[in-house]
């Protein structure tokens, strides 16, 4: 992955999480963190 890929990902991550703030309010944001982990807990039983 080059440097300007990373950049424009990390962009687009950031922008997502702000629209996902602004539209549903950081109650939403505990919950997607909640999923994440179990998700890469859930990787890294199979890593």
């Amino acid at each position: 992955m080059t440097n300007q890929i990373a950049f424009w990902l990390g962009l687009l991550i950031v922008a997502a999480i702000g629209i996902d703030m602004v539209l549903y309010g950081p109650e939403h944001m505990i919950f997607l963190g909640k999923k994440f982990w179990e998700f890469l807990e859930w990787i890294a039983f199979w890593r």
